[in-house]
């Protein structure tokens, strides 16, 4: 008898955590108009921009990126180091990011260290911080 209420808790809690997912999406009324279901996402739709400064220098990144639904649908790291060094961890940085960053909820992003780059991600992630404030407010 537990084995079998614990089959149903499971599956109750499989059958939550799917209608949890798709809160605030959009769904289809008996007439069959699409009407959009009360939003619960923390940030605003939309395509975001800001600077990230790192290290004990003046080094900084700018990142771009769009969000829809709280899901991060494209980004663009800018370097901006003017040292060929530092220059070339940015370029190799900004290549890596999108494979890491697109497609994912802006809250279970944060970086380290990305394609041989240990300071970067802190600018990168300092920009991330400061575009989850501007989409929130």
């Amino acid at each position: 008898m537990a084995a079998v209420n614990m089959k149903i808790a499971a599956v109750t809690m499989l059958g939550i955590s799917v209608s949890a997912a798709v809160a605030g999406r959009s769904a289809t009324d008996e007439g069959g108009d699409e009407t959009q279901a009360t939003s619960s996402y923390e940030y605003k739709d939309g395509t975001y921009r800001a600077t990230g400064q790192y290290g004990n220098g003046p080094s900084s990144i700018t990142v771009s990126l769009t969000l829809d639904g709280d899901e991060i649908t494209a980004v663009e790291v800018t370097p901006r180091a003017t040292d060929p060094t530092s220059l070339g961890y940015q370029e190799r940085f900004a290549d890596a990011v999108p494979e890491l960053v697109v497609g994912k909820d802006i809250d279970e992003v944060t970086l380290d260290r990305v394609a041989g780059s240990s300071g970067t991600p802190d600018g990168f992630n300092a920009a991330l911080r400061q575009i989850k404030d501007q989409a929130s407010g």
